[in-house]
Formats: C-alpha cells, structure tokens, sequence
C-alpha cells in the first residue's frame, strides 16, 4: 500500500509516492514482483500482471505507461477543440454581421481625416434647418475660402436658417472679410468679433458640431452628435458670443469702427504676461507685424527705453486697470 497521504492531487492525477518508487526499483532489477503492490504504480500503470500468471508483476516502460494514461485525455482534448471550432464557425456569420453594421452605424462622435471633412460639413450645413452657428478664429479669412462660402450662407439665409458667426477683432481691418460680412448682414445673419475665439466651430442647429480634432484644422475633426456634449458646446458658443462685440456699418463708412484702442491693450497684456509677439499674434489673429507696432506704438506714447521698460511703466500707471476710455491714447 501507498504510504503516502497524498497520492493524486485535487484533479485526480495519481503521485509517485516513496514506497511506490521503491517497489518499482525491485520489479525493474528483478524482472518482476509479487505481493501486493502500491496502489500508485497500478493507478499510473507502471504495473502489470505478467502474461501466463495470477499474480506476477512485471514493470512497464515510463513511457508506454505514460502514452497509456494520457491518450484517453488527448482524445478528450482534441474532441473538445473540435466542440469549439464548431461553435466558432456556427457564430462566425452573426459577427460578420454585426461589425458590418457597426461600421455602417451612425456613431455620436466620429474622427474625419482629411477629405473626409469637406463633405461632411457640406452635408451638416445643407440639412441645417433653423441656426448656423460658426466661429472663426484666426482673423480674416482667405478671399477663395470667403467666395465659396458666400453662395452657401446667401442660400441659407434665402431659407430663412439664422446664422449667427463670431471673428477675432483683427477681421475689422481685411477687406475681403468685411465685404463677405456686409453681404451676408444684409440678408439677415449677425455677426460679432472678440478678442481672443475659443477655437474653430461649427454647430447645426443643436444636433451636430464640428471642432478641430488637432493643431492642423484642415488635417482632422471631430463630428459630434451625442446630445449632452452638444448642448456643452452650445454653452461655450453662447458665452463667447455674449461677450462679443457687434459688426455693424454706419451709413456712409464701409467699414466698422476697428476698436484698436481695445486691440492695443490686449497685446500689451499678453505682452506684460510674458508672451512672444508670435504668440501674441497667434493668440490674437494677427500678424506679428502688428503686434510690434501696437507695441512700438505704445513705447512711444509712454515713453520707454526697452520692452522690459514698457511692462514697468504699464504696471506703475495702471495703463491695463484702467476703463478704456480713459486710455484713448494707446
């Protein structure tokens, strides 16, 4: 009998215990055994009952006993794969199915790449049916871009769809920007400039919006229709569009007041705040030409020797805490 506690583990496999492996030793050097054997050679067949004798043992190669004891499991195995690959191959065309419709579904926030956008704005803006809402950073807009997108707003406006579009101040002093803005004014749609735009966007009545998915606006973009984040972009537009100011034409003046007294005090604040005039001009919509003059400009009237100079005298005069018009002058 086996001696140890432990003859198989909890699945069942039978162990080699001491005593076992001794009686195995005695039957492989003498050819055979008698008596009674441990019960773990006979479970791993290592044991069997000579041909021509009740009660002789002899020993049996690892290896054939081995192969003996796990064929059955083998089989059971292969079988099993089998059961699989057949369960697999009964659901293989529902997954076809299924992810062919997922790909075709209308998904809530989609990523465009490239020559995906053009037409998918063409599509949203075309089946816009109550408000346009656009804004615009960057200052104005080129005159190609601008001749495309006339056509397409007079169009709207012809349906009686609102539009409603925010700039950056600098557009109150490019032609082609402002002579897009008077035709389109005329046939109804508001328009309002700020310092500094959120970021391009473009939302269809409150269904779908468009924003940039990366610093290169034309390269991606995100398409979003989930209802929650549209309504959170609304409320950005809106807050923006509140602190706006009107674009308006005074009879007899083409174009409208450039508030370049409002202009000024921004770049200078961004400047005091340590930004580069490229930054500036980034930030701003306008040419890092303009922002040195607005700051050359403002160097003269105050009177400073050096960049460094100027951010002094603007803190010592409270030039930037001032109401604007008590600062006419810069």
């Amino acid at each position: 009998m086996c001696r140890s506690q432990d003859s198989s583990t909890e699945m069942g496999t039978p162990q080699l215990c001491d005593t076992g492996l001794e009686f195995y030793r005695t039957a492989l050097a003498e050819g055979g055994a008698d008596g009674e054997a441990p019960e773990c050679l006979l479970a791993m067949g290592l044991l069997r009952v000579l041909p021509g004798s009740d009660h002789r043992l002899a020993a049996v190669p690892p290896d054939l006993a081995l192969t003996c004891l796990t064929r059955p499991l083998e089989l059971a195995v292969l079988a099993q794969q089998e059961r699989i690959a057949e369960v697999r191959t009964a659901f293989a065309a529902a997954d076809h199915a299924y992810h062919d419709v997922m790909r075709q579904a209308r998904l809530p926030i989609r990523l465009l790449a490239g020559e995906e956008i053009n037409p998918a704005l063409e599509k949203a803006v075309a089946a816009c049916a109550e408000e346009l809402r656009t804004a615009q950073p960057g200052g104005g807009r080129s005159a190609d871009h601008l001749a495309d997108a006339l056509p397409r707003d007079l169009a709207l406006a012809d349906r009686g769809v609102r539009q409603r579009t925010l700039y950056q101040h600098t557009v109150r002093s490019h032609g082609p920007t402002l002579a897009y803005i008077e035709q389109v004014t005329a046939r109804g749609a508001q328009v309002r400039t700020l310092n500094e735009v959120f970021d391009r966007m473009i939302i269809c009545d409150r269904s779908t919006v468009f924003i940039p998915a990366g610093a290169d606006r034309e390269a991606a973009a995100m398409l979003i229709e989930l209802p929650p984040l549209v309504e959170y972009l609304i409320k950005i537009y809106e807050l923006m569009w509140d602190r706006a100011e009107p674009v308006t034409y005074l009879e007899g003046h083409h174009r409208p007041p450039l508030l370049t007294d409002r202009t000024r005090q921004n770049v200078l604040r961004l400047m005091v705040n340590g930004y580069t005039d490229e930054a500036i001009a980034s930030r701003l919509g306008m040419s890092t030409r303009t922002v040195s003059s607005h700051i050359q400009k403002a160097s003269e009237l105050l009177g400073s020797r050096s960049r460094g100079h100027l951010g002094y005298i603007i803190a010592r005069e409270g030039v930037l805490d001032a109401p604007l018009a008590d600062c006419e002058r810069f």
